[in-house]
């Protein structure tokens, strides 16, 4: 017993001191600037949108769809390692200890998930829902249980079916949970009682099959590998991280655009930079969702002050993020054997971000199209991200 406490806690401060290893590239001065950018934007729109009082909206309905889809998404966080089919095999009945352990921090670490939205949901369940303040308490105390007890079947039913139709499970428990919280909400006590029994019944039932099978180590090893596969991925768009590189695909589609940089001894390293843009799905993905966060960001919100300060947060994103990812790379290349200038790299990288943050702003105009001020937005990602790359290093 003693043996696998010390095997979590080892494991346990190993995984903690990982994350903070490189979290703190991720989260600095840079990072938090925007994320107060983006939640000052968030919050005004809606702050906004609320005195509005739009009474025809199903606050109830969206308040217990999103809250029920994020409590579906219950992964267990086991630490479970490959060696471990071969070293904990003797200690299989005693595993319960320790996977006690990792589900009451897989429970911890992801409540916030779900209590934070519902947070941000209280002005609107109160304002237009007409919620009254006992309701919401009793409410809260759902959704804490709730992400107990999705934490608790998602990790049966993994466990029962080694890993296969997970998606099924999660559908299951999206639709329990979506109900279970709009019965609360609208203090229906027949639906509270009626919704009660599938809860106990669909999760007695995966427990007692957990029992039955033994644990499917090759599962568990997976889904670790792949969550702290995806931890070092983020990561990587901030700082190198060691063994990790973006996969390559050549996208044909945009060879023609490697036309534009013209061909001279000088433009080299411009033309590997962008080819590298293109090619490696790390840095060309990141630019297309942060793109897309941008257009639909200038589509629906139509305060110019507010979608300023969303684009300008997003716009330092995209650009810090590039420049660093393309200007910090240390793989070999051949044009390390030519008697290039060490700035041209730099230069190449400040003319292929500066090139993206145009495509980037000119597709934003367009999504801002009918909304007061819409060049204003566009205007401004691009003098701040001509101001984060001459400012940065």
């Amino acid at each position: 017993m003693n043996n696998l406490h010390d095997v979590w806690r080892t494991r346990f401060f190993h995984y903690i001191n990982e994350v903070q290893k490189y979290m703190k590239y991720v989260f600095t001065g840079h990072m938090a600037i925007v994320l107060v950018f983006i939640i000052g934007a968030g919050g005004y729109q809606y702050s906004e949108w609320l005195k509005t009082n739009p009474i025809d909206f199903p606050s109830i309905l969206v308040t217990a769809i999103v809250i029920g889809f994020l409590l579906a998404f219950s992964s267990p966080t086991t630490l479970i390692r490959e060696p471990d089919q071969v070293y904990l095999l003797p200690l299989e009945t005693k595993l319960p200890i320790y996977f006690k352990k990792a589900l009451n921090w897989t429970f911890w670490s992801q409540i916030l998930v779900v209590v934070l939205p519902f947070i941000i949901a209280l002005p609107m369940l109160k304002q237009i829902g007409k919620v009254s303040t006992v309701t919401i308490g009793l409410t809260f105390v759902v959704v804490v249980l709730m992400k107990w007890w999705n934490v608790q079947v998602d990790f049966a039913f993994r466990w029962a079916n080694r890993g296969q139709a997970v998606w099924g499970d999660r559908l299951v428990r999206i639709l329990i949970s979506i109900i279970v919280l709009a019965s609360v909400l609208l203090m229906n006590i027949w639906m509270m009682i009626i919704v009660a029994i599938p809860v106990i019944y669909y999760g007695f039932t995966w427990m007692k099959q957990k029992t039955m099978h033994p644990f499917p180590y090759e599962h568990f090893v997976k889904l670790e590998q792949n969550r702290m596969l995806r931890l070092y991925r983020f990561a990587n768009y901030f700082t190198d991280v060691p063994h990790i590189h973006g996969s390559i695909k050549r996208r044909q589609w945009l060879d023609a655009l490697y036309k534009m940089v013209a061909f001279k001894k000088e433009n080299t390293q411009a033309y590997l930079v962008f080819r590298t843009f293109v090619r490696t799905d790390d840095h060309f993905y990141l630019w297309v969702r942060l793109t897309a966060i941008a257009g639909i960001g200038a589509f629906i919100i139509n305060m110019p002050v507010a979608v300023g300060v969303f684009l300008a947060a997003l716009a330092f994103a995209t650009t810090i993020q590039l420049k660093q990812a393309l200007i910090s790379s240390t793989d070999f290349s051949m044009y390390m054997l030519y008697p290039l200038p060490t700035v041209y790299r730099k230069l190449a990288v400040h003319k292929i971000v500066g090139v993206v943050n145009i495509v980037q702003a000119i597709i934003v105009l367009i999504c801002g199209i009918g909304n007061p001020l819409f060049y204003v937005g566009p205007v401004i990602m691009l003098i701040v991200g001509e101001l984060t790359l001459r400012m940065t290093k």
